[in-house]
């Protein structure tokens, strides 16, 4: 994977991009706090590739992260849209914590946004285990979850979904 390392931060932002233009598109069959947790995400992916070489910026943005998903599943609580909401809201998080692994381990950022110390402490071990979270739920969600009437919302909120988990994916990968 070496040689994609410096294009992983830009390959995360296009995830970030297309699951934030696809929640938005869905329109009303995408609840206005996935959509707000979409559109966080999408603009903190693309400073992530623009200036995550930065501790202080990695901080923030995780912070950011988490801000989002908690404001993402106010008032969803028994509501058909509960499950999507707490789905996208669980990828917040484990942004945040492949964030902030390479400084909990002290290890230098180089500015590929691959700090080299490998998967090493207990962050790491919640990452991988988060990134296997989202990637199975993002499967069994296509399975179990009914999808929305419409087929270009449910076609949309797909491409949203897999945008996701392959976003969270490169960049606990590339972090």
């Amino acid at each position: 994977m070496d040689p994609l390392l410096p294009a992983a931060p830009w390959m995360l932002a296009l995830a970030g991009v297309v699951a934030g233009a696809a929640s938005v598109a869905a329109g009303p069959a995408s609840p206005w706090q996935a959509r707000q947790m979409a559109v966080v995400r999408l603009v903190v992916l693309v400073l992530i590739a623009g200036f995550g070489d930065q501790a202080l910026v990695r901080v923030v943005l995780g912070v950011v992260l988490l801000l989002s998903a908690m404001i993402g599943t106010v008032g969803v609580r028994g509501t058909s849209s509960a499950a999507s909401c707490v789905h996208r809201a669980a990828v917040s998080p484990v942004l945040a914590v492949c964030l902030w692994e390479g400084l909990a381990t002290g290890q230098a950022v180089a500015p590929t946004g691959h700090h080299g110390s490998g998967l090493s402490g207990v962050l790491s071990i919640v990452g991988v285990v988060g990134v296997i979270g989202v990637v199975l739920w993002t499967v069994v969600a296509d399975r179990v979850l009914p999808p929305p009437r419409d087929r270009r919302s449910a076609r949309f909120l797909t491409v949203e979904s897999w945008a996701m988990a392959a976003g969270v994916a490169v960049l606990c990968l590339a972090m």
